[in-house]
């Protein structure tokens, strides 16, 4: 795969593909821009090589029509006072007004392009779509290593039609740490696999038997393998179609001589609410009618210690619902567990990277991946089709 400094962009027209899906309060303010920082060092590759910059990304859900409340303006904001430089904003990815704006551009200029999900095209991967987003650029970067799982126009079919097309410098940089961390792994290597579901993590977990040393497993997802191993888990969160599933994948680690480990305790509440009762449990006393909201602190202790001899650690999930503080600790004190470790630790993106931010570790970590779905896609062994089409 070729990444931007194998082709000469020197005075060319550069497309880059980014990430800047960030979060917004109800003023319409960045309250996070660490996913436009991490594509800072391509940016300023680009305009230090007297390039014209285009930008293009998605921000929210806006299923394919305009919404004011998700255009990227504040981005280019925020974008222009990082970069030190005036932004321009396109009123739309397509069409006229985009084709004249990009035509008046100067060596060192910025455009950065509205929300490409403003059309359905994007989504659907359409040819003619990513044709007029092609017809745009001389070279095309991906340097959106979150949407590049996604089957996009502006991830796949752009490729097709864009003279040259590149990996930029956090799209590579992903790449790396991950092979790194899962074909050359310091041992023992470490996977801790959290979140609310068995049945979004079964390839991943399959395919990482034939990697890791020892599992370490929470979440909600935990609960499907506690009821496995026969435990009564009351009105916890159970996938009750993968119990099978999942006392096959606890049967196969052990064969594969893989130390498998799961809660042994809990903080159980009366219902779905940080205000409910709470009640710290043995896995075995779980009271009738209540559901498990986060590992307890005898499992805390029993997974810090799994993770006391780690070389590698590779992280997807929190431990609980960490979003409320009630049941934000089991996931926090992991964090904390994997800082402290002399291991390579990398993270996957999402609520696993918005932990360890809340947790105030994040020069701790190793890697923090940008991305939670493309992160899980590489733990399940497939190639992303965005780095597919960039290698054609």
């Amino acid at each position: 795969m070729k990444n931007i400094k194998d082709v000469n962009i020197h005075g060319k027209r550069v497309l880059v593909r980014a990430d800047f899906n960030v979060p917004l309060d109800e003023h319409l303010n960045i309250t996070d821009d660490a996913r436009i920082r991490s594509v800072l060092p391509t940016l300023k590759y680009i305009l230090d090589q007297h390039s014209k910059l285009i930008i293009m990304s998605h921000l929210g859900r806006p299923k394919g029509e305009v919404k004011p409340k998700m255009s990227l303006s504040p981005v280019s904001k925020r974008l222009g006072s990082l970069l030190q430089t005036e932004v321009g904003m396109a009123k739309d990815c397509i069409g006229p007004e985009a084709e004249s704006l990009v035509g008046k551009m100067k060596e060192g200029d910025v455009v950065l392009l509205e929300n490409l999900r403003f059309h359905p095209e994007e989504q659907k991967n359409d040819d003619a779509f990513a044709q007029k987003l092609a017809g745009l650029c001389d070279v095309f970067v991906n340097d959106a290593f979150a949407v590049s799982h996604r089957i996009n126009a502006s991830v796949m079919a752009v490729t097709k039609y864009a003279p040259v097309s590149v990996a930029g410098f956090l799209l590579q940089q992903e790449l790396d740490y991950f092979q790194k961390a899962m074909a050359e792994p310091q041992r023992p290597l470490v996977a801790i696999i959290g979140g609310a579901k068995v049945s979004g993590k079964l390839d991943a977990l399959d395919n990482m038997l034939h990697h890791v040393d020892k599992f370490i497993i929470g979440g909600a997802m935990a609960n499907t393998f506690l009821k496995s191993a026969g435990y009564n888990m009351q009105k916890s969160m159970v996938e009750p179609d993968l119990v099978e599933t999942a006392a096959s994948i606890m049967k196969k680690a052990i064969e594969n001589g893989i130390k498998f480990y799961i809660p042994v305790d809990a903080v159980a509440a009366s219902r779905f609410d940080a205000q409910a009762d709470i009640r710290t449990v043995p896995v075995q006393e779980i009271p009738k009618n209540w559901m498990t909201m986060d590992i307890g602190p005898a499992t805390i202790m029993l997974f810090s210690e799994a993770l006391e001899d780690a070389e590698t650690i590779i992280w997807n999930g929190p431990m609980g619902v960490f979003e409320m503080d009630a049941f934000s600790r089991g996931t926090s004190a992991i964090v904390r567990s994997v800082a402290k470790s002399q291991a390579l630790s990398i993270v996957g993106g999402g609520d696993t990277g918005a932990a360890v931010h809340n947790s105030g570790e994040t020069e701790r970590i190793s890697y923090i991946s940008t991305g939670g779905g493309a992160f899980l896609t590489l733990m399940e062994g497939k190639t992303l089709p965005g780095v597919a089409a960039l290698n054609g």
